[in-house]
């Protein structure tokens, strides 16, 4: 199961769900955790997921959008994007810091922007819990800082989430992976989605067992199953997660280095 922005959908009318379903299975980063029918199961919905983003209808049975919201506990307070047929409600929905107001019907193009400006709305309050959370840390004696790095002795790596900080253990990561503005950090069958380039992580993994194979590229050398050879004569690196990754001229030459063998 991977871990991207945990995503929940409530909308009384089956045929909303499945549209925010489809637009949103499009994106990648996307993983949508729960669909919701009324505004009772939606607050149960996001006390037992802990979602980063909640797409809400207003009118619903049993509660509706603004009700969900009240009803939810000071620290459980996704983002929300609101989702609905009626332009009457727009100024309360933005009185209470929605990311957005979509109205029905609305286009493939207005979903993805306001699906853009929500998770950039994401993004920045992670930053603020990062910031947040280093502060304490420091003030405990921490060593964690606002951006991942690799300098605290037990070998972890600090990657802030939209929850605060969590610690990754080095051998606990297969592979990094550039998307864009983000990277992917995989550990198993899960994913972290974290800002900035693959090229910061790289200098902070610089000495030990990873290596750049690829411009979007970093393994974790203990993570191989086998490096084949596809019919074109490039390489292909096989973690043993299952995971493929094309492997460049250049990173064919650093991973020949680092295992004594040459490609």
């Amino acid at each position: 199961m991977k871990h991207g922005i945990r995503t929940i959908i409530a909308d009384d009318e089956p045929a909303g769900r499945r549209t925010l379903q489809m637009l949103l299975e499009e994106d990648p980063d996307t993983d949508i955790v729960a669909t919701c029918r009324s505004g009772k199961e939606t607050t149960e919905a996001v006390l037992r997921q802990r979602p980063d983003l909640l797409f809400l209808d207003i009118e619903m049975p049993e509660g509706d959008g603004f009700e969900t919201l009240e009803s939810l506990p000071h620290d459980v307070k996704p983002v929300v994007v609101f989702v609905t047929a009626f332009d009457s409600y727009a100024v309360q929905a933005f009185g209470v810091q929605a990311a957005d107001y979509l109205l029905k019907p609305f286009s493939d193009a207005r979903f993805r922007a306001a699906h853009a400006r929500a998770k950039e709305r994401l993004w920045q309050q992670t930053r603020v819990a990062t910031e947040r959370a280093t502060g304490l840390l420091r003030r405990m004696g921490g060593e964690a800082t606002a951006t991942p790095q690799l300098g605290t002795p037990d070998k972890r790596l600090a990657i802030p989430t939209s929850r605060g900080i969590r610690f990754v253990a080095l051998d606990e990561i297969d592979l990094i992976e550039a998307q864009g503005d983000y990277v992917r950090i995989y550990t198993g069958d899960r994913f972290e989605l974290v800002r900035g380039p693959i090229g910061r992580f790289e200098a902070q993994l610089s000495g030990s067992r990873f290596v750049r194979i690829h411009r979007s590229a970093v393994v974790h050398l203990d993570q191989l199953a086998e490096i084949q050879r596809c019919p074109t004569g490039e390489l292909e690196a096989v973690l043993h997660s299952g995971r493929r990754c094309k492997v460049s001229q250049s990173g064919r030459e650093r991973l020949g280095r680092a295992m004594g063998h040459q490609l």
